[in-house]
């Protein structure tokens, strides 16, 4: 819980888009219809989308640091710890991305249902 103090109000939304599509899925696997499957499949683009947004923004944050002052030692760590935390909303999304279409596969060999 530490880290998510220092994130800002766009990193901690671009995570919880990222764990929509798994909520869903959860739903799908409880109550597997067509309806639930047929928002399963816009939520799992707007992860998609949120994850890549996330990482890019804070890709542009690390170059901020960069542009806007003189390039030290210092300069290069601050930058490759906000890179690797600039990983973390893509990490979060493909991993919640993966265990929602695994649930989702799950209900529907429970239904039967067809993509």
């Amino acid at each position: 819980m530490n880290m998510l103090r220092g994130a800002s109000v766009f990193a901690i939304l671009t995570l919880m888009v990222g764990f929509v599509p798994l909520v869903m899925a959860v739903v799908f696997v409880v109550r597997p219809t067509e309806r639930n499957l047929a928002l399963m499949r816009p939520l799992s683009l707007a992860g998609l989308f949120g994850g890549i947004t996330g990482c890019v923004i804070g890709f542009i944050n690390v170059l901020r640091v960069f542009w806007s002052g003189e390039v030290t030692a210092k300069t290069y760590q601050i930058m490759a710890v906000g890179a690797a935390e600039s990983l973390v909303p893509v990490f979060v999304g493909f991993g919640c991305l993966t265990v929602a279409w695994l649930l989702v596969a799950v209900g529907m060999g429970r239904n039967g249902t067809r993509a």
